[in-house]
């Protein structure tokens, strides 16, 4: 019996052995699906990461553009305006007409503009631009006005206290009339 109970020995033990193998091959297998699990995670965390500092930059981009679109000191502020009507086709405006008001040129996070005042109350509000010598300026009615106009106003710098340009005003698309334009910076 002793050879029977040996044999039975390594049996058990080669079975031992064998469980012992199964399960940790089932541990590393475990560990091997939470470590992929793990590297999953981190790689969405690294892609959200990349995507953030993308968003960032963007941002900062923007920032900078943003701060890059302000007017130069000298434009900033309140002009006195003076147009006078040079060539008419529409009926509303007469050549030799003479027109004055405020232009207030300003900025915001929407970028450049410029209102029109006349007694302290907004008539009109352009949307700006700028470059090394011409301010640009827009205006166009919204589609529930009752008559389309679109205005685009081009500046250039005489001297530091003085703009001058032109004015050329569309309605309805069948008139024009263009003005002549001067801003005298307004005193404080």
């Amino acid at each position: 019996m002793g050879w029977q109970h040996m044999m039975t020995g390594i049996f058990l033990l080669g079975l031992t052995a064998s469980c012992a193998d199964g399960r940790r091959e089932q541990q590393l297998t475990w560990r091997e699906r939470v470590l992929a699990e793990k590297e999953r995670q981190f790689a969405l965390k690294e892609a959200d990461y990349q995507l953030l500092l993308r968003m960032r930059d963007s941002l900062l981009a923007a920032a900078d553009t943003l701060q890059q679109q302000a007017w130069p000191e000298e434009i900033l502020g309140r002009w006195n305006s003076k147009t006078i009507c040079q060539e008419s086709t529409c009926t509303e405006y007469v050549v030799g007409d003479q027109r004055s008001a405020t232009w207030e040129f300003a900025g915001d996070s929407t970028g450049m503009f410029t209102k029109v005042l006349d007694r302290n109350m907004v008539t009109r509000a352009f949307s700006g631009s700028f470059d090394s010598s011409t301010v640009r300026l827009h205006f166009q009615s919204d589609s529930a006005a009752h008559k389309k106009m679109q205005i685009s106003v081009e500046l250039s710098r005489v001297s530091p206290g003085l703009m001058k340009g032109s004015q050329l005003l569309r309605i309805d698309n069948n008139c024009a009339a263009r003005f002549s334009v001067e801003l005298v910076r307004a005193s404080n």
